[in-house]
């Protein structure tokens, strides 16, 4: 007897509806991008309990005939392409020809449309994949689909889906999808009884931005200046150094207008935002990538979630680009906030060249900086000669009594241990301020602009340095401060020199796997520019003799995979010493000022300064903010001057 059978036609669509429609969001998604693709400027949708019970989509698209309302019903029918030519020059969303019947095979079904010169549309009814009936019907120009009773004849598929309140957010996310990837349509939705938005069409992405996620996230975003590259065009909304989230729920990306997931768009994100993100944070994104259609391989999920890339390191590397330049463009801004001080005035200049002036404890000595498990000194060939004790600081007398006596300068040697902190119920206070204007304007050092002024206020907790400017009152966080300042300029050493190498006494055979071996053949200057010395040793096996000084061996063949993988996600303009990066983080870590490390107002001075010149100074190494500026009328809502 045989064993192999020809589907009926009504399990050949739920097998197919098994692909296509996941849950209600995929629906939604689905008939959303038909309007699209119709030309329709309004679309309207409407959910009940999830989507479970209704889903309507009604927009105002070109509609269809008699004719095409049917075929269109059919399985692989389709106006969007004709022949396999044309599935490497999509241009629409939708192009399979599945949506539809497989929608229609797992729920009760009606579709209505009209064409905008037809004296009258038409009405069909479909339940559970069976045509009930076709008629003539009197709606209004464009197509309206009702999906009710959504799996009612899968029984079992309708199980696997969840609660109300979670398939209503996956839905609206869906929507918020399309509406950030099509500005130009205005978008209604309403779940039961309830508005959930309504967004006008616009011409401007940021402003869909803020009617979706409101103002507050909109005010975080850098835009990314349209570019191209190697035939890429890249254009959108980037969050700020900073700005995440620990999900990646918020990274959209778009390719040739359709939303995508893409594993080479991730670790290109990653990498544009090196150094300022914290881990296990996410960026914000909403980038939009074209290039030719030709270039780009949408039909390898069944979803269209995920797209291949015939050459994915051209798009790596301009996305990486692309966000780096956004970046900068921020720097500018934020340099313009936060200007550095040019030269003390004169009533200053006295203070600066005292003798407690000179034992500035910044920047700290590069050579005393080891890329090793601790940080140590550098030795010296005579003993120093001991500093004159600086004069008493005077006491502070208050007119209710309290007498404070302002703690002498004190320098922070490097690899010195932080000093003790203070007993509870007595107040120690940093050297007094001279809270002096200083002038500059770091964005345009010619003047052509009107410069911006800021002072030194004081340091708050020996920690948060405080300063005003234009804007309001700017809190510096000294230990990021001087982390990120630290971590640039030992990183330009390594480049410029080169990472420390220390030789294995028995070298380490590794024996690797076809393409690895190939890869490491390929990438071996960039190894034994990042210190590991590999040579080959036969077939698949290669010697290593050496590795980086701050690198303990412990698993060879695990630390060169690691080291391949990272280096095959990093774009060709980034630099490949990524090994020691993070040695380099806990190093300045450890030798930068800390909390209750007193500064002088020169060495404050000479902090914010520096920091200035980094080329990422809103954020140290890890992550975290440098700087934070509060602005005036934050604090007039906080004092109730200001509703």
């Amino acid at each position: 007897m045989n064993r192999i059978h020809l589907l009926s036609d009504e399990v050949a669509s739920q097998v197919a509806a098994g692909e296509v429609v996941e849950r209600p969001a995929s629906v939604v998604k689905e008939l959303v991008e038909n309007s699209i693709d119709a030309g329709a400027k309004q679309i309207e949708v409407l959910v009940r309990r999830g989507g479970i019970s209704l889903i309507r989509v009604v927009d105002d698209g070109c509609g269809m005939n008699r004719d095409d309302a049917l075929l269109s019903l059919e399985r692989h029918a389709t106006s969007k392409i004709r022949t396999g030519a044309d599935l490497a020059a999509l241009h629409t969303l939708g192009f399979r020809g599945e949506a539809l019947p497989s929608i229609a095979s797992v729920s009760r079904f009606r579709l209505c449309t009209r064409e905008h010169d037809a004296e009258a549309g038409t009405e069909i009814q479909i339940t559970g994949g069976k045509i009930d009936h076709v008629r003539d019907a009197g709606e209004a120009p464009g197509t309206q689909i009702e999906v009710r009773s959504l799996f009612f004849n899968l029984p079992a598929r309708r199980k696997f889906l969840r609660t109300e309140n979670t398939e209503m957010s996956h839905v609206e996310h869906q929507l918020a999808l399309q509406a950030i990837g099509h500005p130009e349509i205005g978008f209604v939705f309403r779940t039961d009884q309830r508005l959930v938005f309504q967004i006008p069409a616009t011409t401007s992405l940021h402003q869909r931005i803020r009617d979706l996620w409101g103002a507050s996230l909109a005010d975080e975003l850098l835009e990314v200046p349209p570019m191209e590259r190697d035939g890429v065009r890249i254009h959108g909304y980037v969050g700020r150094a900073g700005v995440s989230r620990s999900t990646r729920t918020q990274q959209l990306t778009f390719v040739n207008g359709r939303a995508v997931e893409n594993s080479v768009l991730t670790h290109a994100l990653r990498e544009g935002y090196h150094t300022s993100l914290m881990k296990g944070q996410s960026p914000i994104t909403f980038l939009f990538i074209e290039l030719e259609p030709e270039a780009v391989d949408v039909n390898v999920h069944p979803a269209k979630r995920e797209v291949r890339f015939r050459e994915p390191s051209r798009v790596r590397e301009a996305v990486v680009e692309a966000v780096r330049a956004a970046l900068e463009s921020d720097r500018e801004r934020w340099s313009a906030t936060f200007v550095a001080p040019e030269k003390p005035v004169e009533e200053n200049a006295a203070a600066a060249e005292s003798p407690s002036a000179t034992q500035t404890a910044l920047p700290l000595p590069m050579e005393n900086l080891v890329i090793h498990d601790r940080v140590e000194p550098a030795p010296q060939t005579s003993s120093p000669t001991p500093a004159a004790p600086p004069p008493p600081l005077p006491e502070v007398r208050h007119t209710d009594g309290w007498v404070v006596t302002p703690e002498p300068p004190r320098a922070i040697p490097v690899g010195a241990p932080p000093p003790e902190r203070y007993a509870p119920g007595t107040l120690r206070v940093a050297p007094p301020l001279s809270q002096t204007t200083f002038t500059g304007n770091a964005s345009n050092p010619a003047g052509d602009a009107p410069s911006r002024s800021f002072r030194l206020l004081g340091v708050l907790g020996s920690l948060y340095v405080l300063m005003e400017n234009e804007g309001g009152l700017v809190l510096v966080d000294q230990h990021a401060a001087h982390e990120r300042i630290l971590f640039e300029q030992l990183q330009r050493r390594i480049e410029e020199q080169g990472v420390p190498v220390q030789r294995l006494l028995v070298p380490v055979t590794l024996e690797l796997g076809a393409r690895d071996s190939d890869w490491v053949a390929q990438n071996l200057a960039t190894l034994q520019k990042m210190g590991i010395g590999m040579e080959p040793f036969g077939a698949g096996t290669w010697k290593l003799d050496s590795l980086p000084q701050f690198v303990r061996l412990g698993d060879p063949l695990r630390l060169l995979r690691e080291v391949i993988d990272e280096l095959r996600t990093v774009s060709s303009s980034t630099s490949k010493l990524r090994l020691g990066e993070d040695v380099i983080a806990k190093t300045v870590c450890r030798a930068a000022v800390k909390a209750n490390d007193i500064l002088r107002e020169p060495e404050l001075i000479r902090l914010i300064e520096d920091l200035l010149r980094c080329d990422l100074p809103y954020c140290c190494p890890h992550g975290r903010p440098t700087m934070i500026q509060i602005s005036y009328s934050e604090l007039e809502k906080k004092f109730g001057r200001k509703v």
